[in-house]
């Protein structure tokens, strides 16, 4: 279809926007993706569909489109974590302490990173990983290799500035074919958009009020978990009534504070780790409950 025809119905107001179908969200994503319409065509479509919003139809269609130009590599046994690309800006990452936490444990963790995208101005998964050595048990995807053509529009994201649906779309590309998935989410309106999203293709799919909409949890939040018959089951995990007292940054954080963090962590850290470890191993059904998980990793 003649990509005008999307933003046209993404981008005329309320009286005259409407959702496309499924096969309309897989084309026009992969026109986006072939970048086979003016760059000026693409960032008016994104920021209309935002506007509008976007519909679970759409964001499964596009996922499909997706789906399409991914290069996949499986690692058995494993958990995917799925990270924002924009980073993380005030607290550092503590996924390599978490994943050397679950080494015994035989779980591998699937992380995914690429160029900062829009819009917030954080540290990347990628920029940690550039840096430091990865426990066995963490295999990392750069998605220039694995998707060129959804890192070939970051100029263009960057250059609009603003979260676009492929905020959504991109945390959880199934590069890894895990049977296990879990992903930040901010708010809870957001949970049951995510699980229509993303669950069924995971055995076992999870969200977390993480820090800075990562996976990573660093104080009291909750934990969602769509089991086999759909239900989301909701569970509170405190830090606290596992004896931690990690205080978070509220300052934005340079690298190489990160860095450092990870290279010469605290014994609060460190526990917080072993905290993020049992949750893996919870949602991975490694575990009955978390509190299981956390006295396994003693």
């Amino acid at each position: 279809m003649d990509f005008f025809k999307y933003i046209h119905a993404v981008g005329t107001g309320p009286k005259g926007n409407r959702d496309l179908s499924f096969e309309e969200a897989k084309d026009m994503m992969q026109q986006m993706l072939n970048q086979s319409v003016p760059n000026e065509q693409i960032a008016a479509f994104l920021l209309g569909w935002r506007l509008k919003p976007e519909t679970t139809e759409e964001f499964l269609g596009a996922i499909a489109a997706c789906d399409e130009n991914i290069t996949r590599d499986e690692v058995k046994n494993s958990l995917e974590l799925g990270y924002p690309f924009d980073g993380k800006a005030k607290n550092p990452y503590i996924f390599p302490l978490v994943a050397k936490a679950l080494q015994k444990q035989k779980l591998n963790l699937v992380i995914i990173g690429d160029e900062k995208q829009p819009a917030k101005d954080g540290i990347t998964i990628k920029d940690i990983v550039s840096d430091i050595s990865l426990p066995d048990n963490t295999y990392y995807f750069d998605r220039k290799k694995f998707f060129k053509k959804l890192h070939d529009l970051t100029d263009i994201r960057n250059k609009l500035g603003l979260r676009s649906a492929f905020n959504t779309i991109e945390k959880l590309p199934g590069v890894a074919k895990s049977e296990y998935a879990i992903t930040g989410v901010f708010h809870k309106p957001y949970v049951k958009k995510y699980a229509a999203i993303f669950a069924d293709r995971y055995k076992r799919f999870a969200l977390i009020q993480g820090n800075e909409g990562t996976p990573e949890l660093f104080s009291k939040g909750r934990l969602w978990i769509v089991e086999s018959d759909k239900e989301i089951q909701e569970y509170i995990i405190d830090p606290e009534y596992f004896g931690i007292h990690y205080k978070k940054s509220w300052e934005k954080i340079s690298l190489q504070e990160s860095l450092s963090q990870l290279q010469n962590p605290s014994d609060e850290y460190i526990k917080l780790a072993r905290l993020n470890a049992a949750v893996y191993l919870f949602v991975t059904q490694k575990a009955a409950t978390v509190e299981d998980a956390y006295d396994m990793l003693d």
